[in-house]
């Protein structure tokens, strides 16, 4: 929930009487957050929205994430490698969950195909970040144009679908159950984004719309899929649900560049919570981006070894030189559990004595709760990631 925005056609206060040009009644629908009392958003719709034809356990989706017994025991520092994922299928059912807790599941997903229905997640909402590829995403709130390099929000609950711009794409995608939200201390008394904040309401792309006007109705799917306790249930609808005509709210899908982060130095090393840009419940995630490092003459700029006992943490790696790894290359992703030492490479520590810039594009997520390894998460593995620290006996 970035700010107030509005689009189309609506009446001057809620709750009234709001009809179309042929004097047919217009449905108001609050689209709400903890209940009643978070941030909401009037959707303003064309016909009654609860217009089912058809309702039944559906068979589309993707499958819930199996954690994996030799994944999480011994434990041990891992590498996946999301080049190895395979592409093909729709956004809905090309989803591959790698890593899972009760706060978020993490998914890697390459569609061919646009969808050819609409979907509602009602587990979670959704933050992708897209790597490769180009997209539209078609809501109610209107249209969104996605690029490489955007981090993408899709309300929970909320009805939409995506539409593939080119032959593939390729996310890591984050199912938060408990929402996402812009860090409270990027935020003043009205809810503004303050002004050392790393982004300013600028840099983040709104939908486009609505896709539907009383003169000219969408002529789209009539099936939503849902998702609620990991099941999916698929509605065959009397007409498509992308007829509302104005809306007007906080709560909206929107993409933030990841390249449009603000990041901040000193004169020695930060701690990477200083690269926080969305938060969750149980779960930070961070960008990085090409910066100035520490301006310390006696500074080490490379990650110090740290012991984060109560956070798991992942990389996603996009390009750039990794100073703290190697062996790693754009689309490996990390995961070093809380239990094991996290430290750079043997030899990284102190190679990055007198670096001043760092050309690296990389996102990570901490979690509170431990991150369980998938048996989807297995077939991905590179091997020998953990051993790569041993260092010659002397």
């Amino acid at each position: 929930m970035i700010d107030r925005q509005s689009a189309g056609v609506f009446p001057e206060k809620p709750h009234t009487v709001f009809r179309a040009p042929d004097g047919s009644i217009v449905y108001e629908e609050m689209f709400t957050r903890d209940g009643f009392a978070g941030c909401f958003s009037y959707l303003y719709h064309r016909y009654p929205t609860t217009d089912h034809l058809d309702v039944f356990a559906s068979k589309r989706g993707w499958s819930e994430p199996t954690p994996s017994e030799a994944g999480n025991h011994p434990l041990l520092r891992r590498l996946f490698d999301s080049n190895a994922v395979t592409p093909g299928g729709a956004f809905l059912e090309a989803r591959v969950a790698i890593l899972t807790n009760s706060d978020v599941n993490v998914l890697l997903v390459r569609p061919t195909q646009s969808d050819d229905v609409y979907f509602a997640n009602g587990d979670g909402d959704e933050l992708w970040y897209v790597h490769e590829g180009s997209a539209r995403l078609e809501s109610v709130c209107g249209w969104l144009d996605v690029v490489a390099g955007d981090y993408v929000w899709v309300p929970k609950g909320m009805t939409h679908r995506w539409h593939l711009a080119g032959s593939e794409l390729r996310a890591l995608v984050f199912e938060f159950t408990g929402g996402v939200h812009v860090p409270t201390q990027f935020r003043n008394g009205c809810g503004q984004l303050v002004m050392d904040a790393p982004y300013t309401h600028r840099d983040f792309k709104r939908p486009q719309g609505p896709v539907h006007t009383f003169e000219s109705e969408l002529a789209g799917p009539h099936t939503i899929v849902a998702k609620k306790r990991g099941k999916f249930t698929e509605s065959v609808m009397a007409r498509s649900p992308m007829d509302v005509v104005g809306w007007d709210g906080f709560v909206y899908p929107w993409a933030f560049p990841i390249e449009k982060y603000q990041p901040k130095t000193g004169l020695v090393h930060l701690p990477p919570t200083i690269h926080g840009t969305f938060a969750a419940k149980g779960a930070l995630v961070c960008s990085f981006v090409p910066r100035v490092l520490d301006f310390h003459p006696q500074a080490i700029p490379c990650p110090y070894p740290h012991s984060s006992v109560d956070c798991d943490e992942i990389i996603l790696y996009l390009r750039g030189n990794f100073t703290s790894r190697r062996g790693v290359g754009p689309g490996a992703i990390s995961f070093h559990p809380a239990g094991t030492p996290h430290a750079p490479h043997p030899g990284a520590y102190e190679a990055s004595i007198g670096h001043t810039r760092s050309d690296e594009l990389a996102v990570m997520m901490d979690t509170e709760k431990p991150l369980l390894v998938t048996e989807q998460a297995m077939a991905l593995e590179s091997a020998g990631y953990h051993d790569s620290w041993k260092r010659p006996l002397a």
